[in-house]
């Protein structure tokens, strides 16, 4: 796209360019002096900086600078920003690092990619992990985030942790529980929860450890990105899967239903009898409590049909749970010494409690045996119903 053509889709689209920064004297001038060759729907919010900042931000009357009397962190900067560009008309926010890693001269780059689309969309931008210079704790802890976004929406990406990113302001959450880097984590999941796409861009990166201010601190950083991935695994597991799933089963026919998201379609019929096995053999485990999280997990691990899986893991349903008790503890006796006539006696949890181990063999033992049954019938089954081209 030619300048002026850059310069009147900003306007238009009222998108506005959020620079949070902290401490970053060396880089913060060259920043927005290479925005402002594309606009002047600037907004930068100063987190507390100790250093020559607000004497540099005195240098440009013509951009919105927002002053935090002290450092709150990354994520609170942004939701600063946020609140500020929505409360002045902006409908999208590019935002953009002040460290000098990111190119001002690749806003074009996710304003053409936005007059592309035909609805709101988060575009982040993808950097080149694997060039020189790129710090490998950088690299790793970027796929690290990657999968766990993957995990946790289904939405795969190259980059995940890039601050370079265009942010549809009327479309991402309202409220945030995190103020710090993890912020850019819980942000763009929650947005494509809401059903939002989530999208990467190419973009260019610098690392110059010269002039490079990095405040990421690994060991408390890095913790609470684990707490808030726990949390959002499990509230993905517990809430937005289920959700997906009766929203689709009210949006479509039963048989709609049945075909596109239980069965899969584009799933092989090995992929499905393997899901099913999957399901059983985690529903006649000792899992208890855990069974729904294991399920789903390796579902996703080994991407098998998750749908599938999770209702066979039902085989554990209350009705049956005695006479699944029954036979692993028949099952089991045999491996260890003791009351052989165990089951002459009351079937309850103080028996197992009393027999664990027995127990334990058994039911490995019944899973593993039921879970080959009913894949192999399962397959059997779908290639009948459903031959595949081989």
């Amino acid at each position: 796209m030619f300048l002026a053509e850059v310069q009147n889709a900003i306007s238009e689209k009222k998108i506005c360019v959020l620079i949070p920064t902290y401490n970053n004297e060396k880089t913060l001038k060259r920043v927005i002096d290479g925005v402002l060759e594309y606009t002047e729907s600037i907004i930068v919010v100063n987190d507390g900086s100790t250093d020559s900042t607000p004497q540099i931000l005195a240098q440009y009357p013509q951009i919105t600078v927002i002053s935090l009397p002290e450092n709150k962190g990354k994520g609170n900067g942004l939701k600063t920003g946020f609140r500020a560009a929505k409360n002045s008309g902006y409908d999208y926010a590019i935002t953009i690092d002040s460290d000098g890693q990111h190119y001002p001269d690749d806003i074009p780059v996710f304003v053409e990619a936005l007059l592309q689309e035909k609805e709101d969309v988060l575009l982040i931008g993808n950097r080149n992990m694997s060039q020189d210079g790129i710090p490998k704790k950088s690299s790793f802890g970027n796929r690290f985030s990657n999968f766990w976004f993957w995990f946790e929406t289904g939405i795969r990406l190259e980059d995940t942790q890039s601050g370079y990113r265009l942010y549809p302001l009327h479309k991402i959450p309202k409220k945030y529980f995190t103020p710090k880097f993890e912020f850019e984590i819980e942000i763009i999941v929650r947005t494509a929860w809401k059903h939002v796409p989530v999208k990467n861009v190419p973009i260019k990166v610098l690392y110059d450890p010269a002039e490079r201010v990095s405040h990421f601190r690994p060991f408390k950083d890095f913790t609470r990105i684990s707490i808030l991935n726990t949390i959002l695994v499990t509230i993905t597991l517990f809430y937005i899967i289920p959700r997906n799933f009766l929203n689709n089963f009210k949006k479509k026919s039963f048989k709609k239903f049945i075909k596109e998201d239980v069965l899969e379609s584009d799933g092989s019929n090995r992929t499905k009898a393997f899901s099913i096995a999957l399901g059983v053999f985690i529903g006649l485990s000792p899992f208890w409590g855990f069974q729904t999280l294991l399920v789903i997990s390796l579902s996703v691990l080994f991407k098998l049909n998750k749908v599938l899986a999770f209702v066979a893991s039902n085989v554990s349903l209350p009705p049956f749970i005695p006479f699944i008790i029954a036979a692993s503890l028949f099952l089991g006796a045999p491996f260890v010494s003791g009351d052989s006539d165990i089951l002459s006696q009351d079937l309850n949890f103080e028996l197992i409690k009393n027999n664990l181990l027995q127990y334990i063999i058994g039911s490995f033992i019944l899973s593993t045996t039921l879970s080959a049954l009913t894949g192999i019938a399962s397959f059997l089954f779908l290639n009948k119903v459903s031959p595949e081209n081989n």
